[in-house]
């Protein structure tokens, strides 16, 4: 079992969640502990759900996929690395929510925004055995619920001045680890 590449994958997707939690924390007055839980809560569930249905898809049609697995895996997530990077230089999204609101109807669409690279990045697992990804999904969502709990209350203090900083890490991470899997699978590493 690779935890140490399940954390590194839950880091690069956590870049997201922390980024917009930041910027809500930016819109609030004065940061609550409550705050911080309900931030950490959706993103967390939502970064840990998602990996699993996109592993449940990727099983549906792994007959299509098995043994291209690797180069599934190295693509998805260097696709979504480079669309993160590409988000984290468009000018345009910045701190795109500003709402101070942590209500359902606002915090919901922000959870599934956030999370939809991670249910790509769950097809990535299909090589792995279900137990294996009931860990990465434990280890995602808890890595995304301290991070973005960390990140509303690092917003209010110091703004929207790493935000995009977190996301071009994030990707850069996710890069690396599918660059590491083709290795892996090509039996270079």
């Amino acid at each position: 079992m690779d935890i140490l590449n399940f954390a590194m994958i839950g880091l690069g997707l956590a870049m997201d969640a922390a980024a917009v939690s930041m910027c809500k924390g930016l819109a609030v007055c004065q940061v609550k502990p409550k705050h911080c839980l309900i931030a950490g809560a959706y993103f967390g569930i939502f970064q840990g759900v998602m990996p699993a249905i996109g592993y449940a898809l990727g099983h549906t049609f792994s007959t299509l996929i098995d043994s291209y697995a690797y180069w599934v895996s190295f693509a998805l997530l260097v696709l979504v690395g480079a669309n993160m990077l590409r988000e984290s230089f468009d000018k345009e999204e910045a701190c795109e929510c500003a709402s101070a609101s942590f209500a359902p109807r606002v915090m919901f669409p922000l959870a599934v925004a956030t999370s939809i690279d991670a249910m790509v990045t769950g097809v990535s697992f299909l090589a792995k055995p279900l137990p294996e990804l009931l860990v990465a999904v434990a280890i995602i969502a808890a890595i995304t619920f301290v991070i973005s709990a960390l990140a509303v209350k690092l917003g209010s203090l110091v703004g929207d001045r790493y935000g995009t900083a977190a996301e071009r890490l994030g990707g850069i991470i996710l890069i690396l680890i599918g660059v590491k899997i083709l290795l892996e699978g090509l039996g270079v590493l």
